[in-house]
């Protein structure tokens, strides 16, 4: 981990927090508050930035790569929740305001770039800011209604319509995903996903 102003990229980082979907309004002041507290992450492909399970959580921007969040049972079977790239943020705040571990994993997909806070620095930075508590908080529900909406398509959609929600809703993800994560974030086989296209479905 290396502090911002420390860094080699560091003016490259500073564009990037500024292109954050959630920070991008902060003014120069804010952000250079926010700067001092925040930590860049270099991590490979299936690093873990955050285990199930554990107390000590953080607020994740994304620079560079994708990151998926991932639950898994007593049996080690995974079910991938959601993916986020750049210009998006991962975050276990739901789980730190209810006092409960975090009920997923955060896990790069690719080789990725974070720049992260402990959640307990995030949630008094935007105490003192009140519009971006309430952006952040209306974020976060409306990551939680997207993963319960996937999750019940995942029931109510055939293989081709979940493929085709997925193209519409996250269309710029779709050729930077290994099939493999793909088709098991929609419940599919990759030989199902691959078959799809070969056929002209998607």
């Amino acid at each position: 981990m290396t502090a911002i102003h420390q860094h080699p990229d560091k003016n490259i980082i500073r564009v990037q927090l500024r292109q954050n979907a959630l920070l991008h309004e902060l003014d120069t002041e804010q952000m250079m508050e926010l700067e001092r507290s925040l930590q860049i992450v270099d991590s490979n492909k299936g690093g873990f930035l955050l285990h199930q399970g554990v107390r000590d959580m953080e607020q994740y921007f994304i620079l560079d790569g994708i990151l998926k969040r991932v639950v898994t049972n007593p049996e080690a079977k995974e079910m991938i929740l959601r993916f986020a790239a750049e210009r998006d943020m991962e975050t276990s705040y739901a789980a730190w305001c209810l006092k409960k571990p975090t009920p997923y994993s955060i896990v790069c997909l690719t080789k990725a770039r974070v720049a992260k806070l402990p959640l307990e620095q995030w949630v008094s930075f935007i105490e003192r800011h009140p519009p971006l508590k309430h952006a952040f908080e209306y974020q976060v529900m409306s990551l939680m209604s997207d993963i319960m909406a996937h999750t019940i398509t995942l029931h109510l959609l055939d293989a081709t319509g979940r493929v085709q929600r997925f193209l519409r809703k996250q269309p710029e993800l779709f050729d930077r995903i290994h099939k493999k994560e793909l088709a098991a974030y929609l419940n599919l086989s990759a030989e199902t996903l691959s078959r799809l296209k070969q056929r002209g479905k998607i």
